[in-house]
């Protein structure tokens, strides 16, 4: 499989890590669309949110306690911030690796895009 985040995973590939634990790992992002902008990532390798068995849905619930986590840890919890989760190409995912984003640091707009 030639998939960069389990690359990242697995540490073939270097990131700028901000959390990791034996299940989840948080990076910030390459292209950043806010000032804060981490990836949260299962180390295990689910494509889309689609390919998540139900048997393996606590991975999701841990994806979004760790970016709940990681705001408050920055203080970014009290002001606001947003957890997207893009899935196939009209979604907007663009990495076939499940992966949560953590956007903050600046007043976000609705609707996204």
């Amino acid at each position: 499989m030639d998939c960069i985040f389990c690359k990242i995973a697995q540490k073939q590939i270097k990131a700028n890590i901000v959390f990791e634990n034996e299940r989840v790992l948080a990076f910030n992002d390459l292209f950043p669309q806010a000032p804060t902008h981490i990836l949260l990532i299962p180390k295990q390798h689910y494509s889309t949110l689609n390919d998540v068995p139900a048997t393996e849905g606590a991975v999701l619930g841990e994806l979004m306690t760790t970016a709940a986590q990681l705001a408050t840890e920055l203080g970014l919890a009290e002001s606001g911030y947003r957890v997207v989760m893009n899935c196939n190409a009209d979604g907007g995912q663009s990495v076939y690796h499940i992966h949560l984003h953590l956007l903050a640091g600046r007043r976000l707009t609705w609707p996204p895009g």
